[in-house]
């Protein structure tokens, strides 16, 4: 998938996906409580748009062995870890991966899935130019009575104005953006879809939580 997108991603991640879930796990907070809230249903399957290095997807799988779990990413970089890292947990018969882009994808096509009973999207918003399209593609796939999980990077709403400040010119170079107006987006998908929201901030602001419910 050869994008300008696609080419920045494999630029910033050519070197850090080799130190990227050590490093990471220090500041990228709620993922763990993201995914133990998913709860699929029995045999339900799973989705995680932006997959990475795939270390949420091999949780997901281990925690609910019965979910058939799929993730595409836009980065081949990325894929090429993540592709190791599923094979050396002994899941590759159980996790899917594929390149995608998360503005425009088609579950059957990359999975042979028209549907899915649970999406999630881990840190990857702030980093997707158009981030309204992939809210509204993720939306689109999720099967009756699905949910579409969020975490991501919130305002820093109730944290000293200097860690605002200081930490939003930090993720800047590694071209991450918090969207600020995330809560409005989800609240017009929800509305235009017959969807059910639940927003909440985590970490006092540190990172903001939603799911959609169809």
């Amino acid at each position: 998938m050869e994008t300008a997108h696609a080419r920045r991603m494999d630029a910033i991640y050519r070197s850090q996906r080799h130190i990227y879930d050590l490093t990471r796990k220090y500041y990228l907070l709620g993922r763990d409580r993201m995914i133990r809230e998913l709860a699929p249903p029995p045999g339900g399957s799973v989705l995680e748009v932006g997959c990475g290095t795939a270390r949420n997807l091999i949780a997901v799988a281990t925690a609910w062995p019965e979910a058939p779990c799929y993730g595409f990413d836009i980065s081949a970089e990325m894929l090429g870890t993540a592709r190791a890292a599923v094979r050396k947990a002994g899941l590759g018969g159980r996790v899917q991966l594929a390149t995608g882009d998360a503005t425009a994808w088609n579950g059957e096509r990359l999975f042979g899935e028209t549907g899915f009973d649970r999406i999630f999207l881990s840190y990857t918003l702030s980093m997707i130019p158009d981030w309204r399209a992939a809210v509204e593609q993720a939306a689109c796939a999720l099967k009756p009575g699905g949910q579409l999980h969020i975490v991501d990077f919130g305002q820093q709403e109730r944290l000293p104005g200097w860690w605002r400040t200081a930490l939003f010119a930090w993720l800047r170079q590694f071209d991450v953006a918090p969207r600020a107006d995330l809560p409005q987006v989800l609240e017009r998908a929800a509305a235009e879809r017959g969807l059910r929201l639940e927003f909440r901030p985590l970490f006092r602001g540190y990172a903001w939580s939603a799911v959609l419910t169809a």
